[in-house]
């Protein structure tokens, strides 16, 4: 899809979502401009040379989607105390997967926790996971981020609470669905900032002079409806801490 594009010889190509899409993107082509929105470390993954001077053809924002799993995992202690093992539910596909996967563990030994791995491809792996959360006695869960979850969080977060496990998530959009909570970047403000940069490369600026931006707005967004449904309390230090509260 990215050699159509260049073939049809557009300005400018935003690739968002995935570090995949944006490495299509540069492979693509070593002259068409291209601007990401991914939630990995542009430099860490060798998307770009370094943040200030990104060199070639490609720049973009890093919402740091990725880079927080570890604090979401500390939120989801916090929210369940009581918890000893943490299902984690990841996509195999994801190029950051084992990665995430890494950090989570050496997390979740710094926090005295346990975690049980279970993995999704397809939508249709979703009742199979949570089944095998639920044998290995999971009592609270980790979504890692994903876009193939988000664009079935609905689902997600229904299974979540049928088999009744609290559920942290990287997005506010799952916290809105009925999520427990979330906690990440504000997307919105992500590729706005990444159509600025488009705008400038439209009247004639270089993806190579544009630093790389990070994200500086985060959202901690509690469901104390949700809460309530799970028998949960949320505790009042993480209740003056939120972003948002959905009564």
């Amino acid at each position: 899809m990215a050699v159509q594009l260049v073939d049809r010889r557009v300005s400018v190509i935003l690739a968002s979502a995935t570090s995949a899409a944006a490495f299509a993107a540069k492979a693509a082509s070593p002259t068409t401009p291209v601007v990401f929105v991914i939630g990995a470390d542009p430099v860490k993954i060798g998307l770009v040379a370094s943040l200030n001077l990104p060199g070639g053809n490609v720049t973009g924002v890093s919402s740091l989607l990725n880079t927080l799993i570890a604090k979401r995992l500390e939120l989801l202690c916090e929210l369940v105390p009581t918890t000893v093992v943490i299902g984690i539910l990841v996509n195999p596909n994801n190029p950051n997967a084992m990665s995430d996967t890494k950090e989570l563990q050496a997390a979740a030994l710094s926090l005295g926790r346990q975690i049980h791995v279970v993995q999704a491809k397809h939508e249709r792996d979703f009742d199979a996971a949570f089944a095998n959360l639920v044998q290995h006695q999971a009592t609270a869960l980790l979504v890692v981020p994903d876009p193939m979850f988000s664009n079935r969080r609905n689902q997600v977060v229904a299974l979540a609470a049928r088999h009744g496990l609290p559920t942290i998530f990287s997005l506010r959009e799952y916290a809105l669905a009925g999520g427990l909570l979330s906690y990440g970047p504000s997307f919105v403000d992500a590729h706005r900032q990444a159509g600025l940069y488009a705008g400038r490369i439209l009247k004639g600026e270089r993806p190579a002079d544009l630093p790389v931006l990070q994200a500086t707005r985060f959202e901690l967004v509690l469901n104390n409806r949700t809460a309530k449904a799970l028998g949960l309390t949320i505790p009042p230090t993480l209740l003056a801490r939120a972003d948002e509260v959905i009564e």
